[in-house]
């Protein structure tokens, strides 16, 4: 099977390391899977490190530049399916009209609902199915009024990792600049305002009353930093706010915390809360978005209902001060990640909606398919 995977986001985050283990996990199957990303971004420079075809487009003209090369790929019958990782990849593949050579497949990975632009609905309509990354998702795109039949859920996965020894543990705390003995709390996602990030600065001053050697790990870059760091100096804890930027093998933040935080409050799944479940980690998050389709309050992590600092603090103050029930939490979660939310899991159903569209194209058009 031949699939073109299309991103065009300029940085890489939970969706471009999707497209990356789809890509990978296709591959092994014994796939021919081929990428369309921009020219130097890290999914590319990844992708073509992991032996995958990749098509590099200028980073300013992304969406007219890919609709070429998509167009090209299909007359060619190069490939057979056009997976759109991203928005700006389905609007490459509807000015291509990919459409009408192939099955066309959309990824949505936001909890809003579909913006009803004639162009913005024409561009989904057009896909023979829509993959949801959670439940919550599948409802905003059917409330936008797209039919239900053709929006399915494929829930993101996650590597499994090895378990954290204390050797690990201690490897990853010396390459962070974090003391050996200090309670971590971490945190894993982009700085921007809707990851909450401040929620848990607001909250630190409240855990370290009763854990003063507490530290907060926020891994991640984004155009709140500077904002971020100023709050932390205004409340007097920026010594205990350590921001870590981009980190590129993000295991070993998983593997030098001790309890995982996710206050984002419009989260459509969150990879990076279940890459630290995956870690067997305790979880404290908001109940809000698809995070409530991973998190049971209290079997495998805590749910906190309201994005207040106060209510965090209680929630992680708790997984500190009782580290069996933490430990049961984290290990409670693990088993959840295996079960539902693996990259195996992912790779394993996507290959399967593929294998079924193409099948079904041929079925429909089988004398223009044996000439490819």
């Amino acid at each position: 099977m031949r699939p073109l995977l299309v991103d065009l986001g300029r940085d890489y985050r939970g969706g471009q390391h999707q497209a990356l283990l789809l890509l990978r996990g296709l591959l092994e199957r014994g796939h021919a899977p081929e990428l369309i990303a921009i020219q130097d971004s890290l999914l590319a420079q990844r992708a073509q490190g992991a032996g995958v075809c990749v098509h590099v487009v200028n980073r300013r003209w992304r969406r007219l530049a890919a609709s070429f090369v998509i167009r090209n790929l299909l007359s060619r019958r190069s490939v057979e399916i056009v997976h759109a990782n991203e928005p700006h990849a389905l609007t490459s593949a509807w000015l291509a009209r990919a459409h009408r050579r192939a099955p066309l497949i959309a990824s949505r990975r936001v909890i809003f609902p579909l913006s009803q632009g004639v162009i913005s609905l024409a561009r989904y309509r057009a896909a023979a199915r829509i993959v949801a990354v959670s439940q919550c998702v599948a409802s905003a795109v059917a409330a936008s009024g797209l039919p239900p039949g053709r929006i399915m859920v494929i829930p993101d996965g996650v590597p499994i990792p090895g378990a954290v020894t204390t050797e690990k543990r201690e490897a990853a705390r010396r390459s962070l600049g974090i003391e050996s003995n200090a309670p971590l709390v971490g945190c894993v996602a982009a700085l921007t305002p809707d990851k909450g990030q401040e929620i848990l600065i607001r909250a630190l001053p409240a855990i370290r009353a009763r854990f003063p050697g507490c530290r907060l790990l926020l891994a991640g870059n984004g155009p709140c930093r500077a904002t971020l760091a100023a709050m932390a100096h205004d409340l007097g804890i920026d010594r205990e706010v350590h921001f870590a930027g981009f980190v590129e093998d993000v295991d070993r933040v998983y593997e030098a915390i001790d309890v995982f935080a996710f206050p984002a409050q419009t989260e459509a799944l969150g990879t990076a809360l279940l890459s630290a479940m995956a870690h067997g980690l305790p979880v404290a998050a908001i109940a809000r978005g698809g995070i409530p389709e991973v998190v049971e309050d209290g079997k495998n992590g805590l749910l906190v209902m309201d994005p207040d600092p106060d209510a965090f603090a209680s929630a992680l103050v708790s997984l500190l001060a009782h580290p069996e029930e933490a430990m049961r939490l984290g290990s409670a979660a693990r088993e959840t990640v295996m079960a539902r939310f693996s990259e195996g899991r992912m790779v394993e159903e996507t290959s399967l909606l593929y294998e079924q569209l193409v099948a079904a194209e041929r079925a429909n058009f089988p004398q223009e398919n044996s000439l490819k």
